[in-house]
């Protein structure tokens, strides 16, 4: 470091979107300046800036290439007219899959870089996307310190009892096991709630992260247990467009009988299941509630079960239920769809106070419950750039 840095970028690249945030680290720390999106759905591209209380919408030229080359320079360009980019600490990158060989963030460098790429076919809707804009940036600034962190990290901490499928042992040595995902957000959410409520973070929390795409963890003393996805993000819970848990003997059902093709089953797993699938009009849990049809209905009511169902699968992992924390696009803004969970979890002593989950509140129990339940809005680029700062000031990677 040559003493001038005091930013970090960092990007969280999905199929159809790049997320973007900065944050300054002058003070030590990495504060939150400015972030967005680039929808590359749009034509022409847009770019949704954001700076302080700032927003702008920006069209941008660059043409959509395999390699995102151009798109990535213009995002630079746009950036550099707001923001110092010349003081830029490091890139710091959201990696879906770590596997078993990243235990944490490190710097990317060519072996790091290829050991990643290894990772692929563990998630091969995800992984090319997070690593396409590594590579977009080491051929557009070379020089700059790149880092990755891990939606699987924060998972690693989960026994292998728990990690394991009743399926040929051998196969574990090869990789096929539970990983668990949304590390980034469990791991902000741990950290949270301990300066929240240090005394429940110690305690047996089941973390609920309701988007688009949704999971559990099952937390004790801020660690993760046990997690609701496994091998895969189509573990689970149901999500916007994604299965959940599925018996193994409809995929094969699928292909073997009704000879389905194996892309058209893959397709529908992803794409065209969860909410989606359930209801027939929209991934879109806002839309659904706001819909009169009974379709609709039960697609959010079959939700509210699975998350309550798996709440209690994962209290049994760790020993009891402290705590239930609801975070995520669902999570934090939906009061229906909490208040649907916790009527299951009624047995167990949750009790909601009606008006605190209506006004998304932190702390929505009611004083008589006997499990705690809090909202705390998760930030996945927060914790990126805590770990990119912190990796650049100690770079020893940091690998199983």
């Amino acid at each position: 470091m040559t003493g001038k840095e005091q930013l970090v970028l960092t990007f969280n690249a999905g199929s159809s979107t790049i997320k973007y945030g900065l944050f300054d680290c002058a003070s030590g720390s990495p504060v939150h300046i400015g972030g967005g999106i680039v929808d590359l759905r749009r034509e022409p591209l847009m770019l949704h800036m954001r700076e302080g209380a700032v927003i702008d919408d920006i069209a941008l030229n660059a043409p959509l290439t395999d390699d995102l080359h151009e798109v990535i320079e213009e995002v630079l360009s746009c950036l550099g007219e707001h923001f110092p980019l010349d003081g830029l600490l490091a890139v710091g990158h959201r990696v879906v899959h770590g596997g078993d060989r990243f235990s944490g963030p490190v710097r990317i460098d060519d072996e790091n870089l290829l050991a990643m790429e290894a990772l692929v076919p563990l998630a091969p809707l995800h992984q090319p996307h997070n690593l396409q804009l590594v590579h977009a940036l080491r051929h557009l600034r070379p020089e700059l310190v790149q880092t990755a962190s891990f939606d699987t990290a924060f998972h690693r901490s989960q026994s292998d009892l728990v990690r394991h499928f009743a399926i040929p042992a051998e196969l574990f040595d090869d990789g096929v096991k539970r990983y668990g995902f949304h590390g980034l957000s469990y791991k902000y959410i741990a950290n949270r709630l301990a300066e929240l409520e240090p005394t429940l973070a110690q305690g047996r929390v089941v973390a609920a992260h309701l988007g688009s795409g949704a999971s559990l963890c099952g937390m004790e003393g801020g660690k993760s247990r046990d997690s609701s996805m496994g091998f895969s993000t189509i573990d689970g819970l149901p999500m916007a467009t994604r299965c959940g848990a599925l018996d193994p003997g409809v995929i094969l059902h699928l292909l073997k009988q009704r000879q389905m093709p194996l892309g058209d089953v893959e397709d529908m797993l992803y794409h065209r299941s969860g909410l989606l699938g359930l209801s027939g009009i929209s991934a879109d849990c806002r839309d659904l509630l706001e819909s009169g049809a009974p379709a609709a209905h039960h697609a959010v009511a079959y939700f509210a079960l699975q998350v309550a169902r798996q709440t209690t699968a994962l209290a049994t992992t760790i020993g009891g239920l402290d705590a239930v924390i609801f975070t995520a696009g669902i999570g934090e803004h939906q009061p229906p769809v909490r208040a649907a969970v916790c009527r299951h979890l009624a047995w167990l002593g949750v009790e909601l106070d009606e008006a605190a989950n209506m006004a998304n509140a932190t702390r929505i129990h009611a004083p008589s419950s006997k499990v705690a339940v809090l909202v705390i809005p998760t930030d996945e680029e927060q914790v990126i750039a805590d770990e990119a700062f912190s990796t650049c000031r100690i770079p020893a990677p940091c690998l199983n």
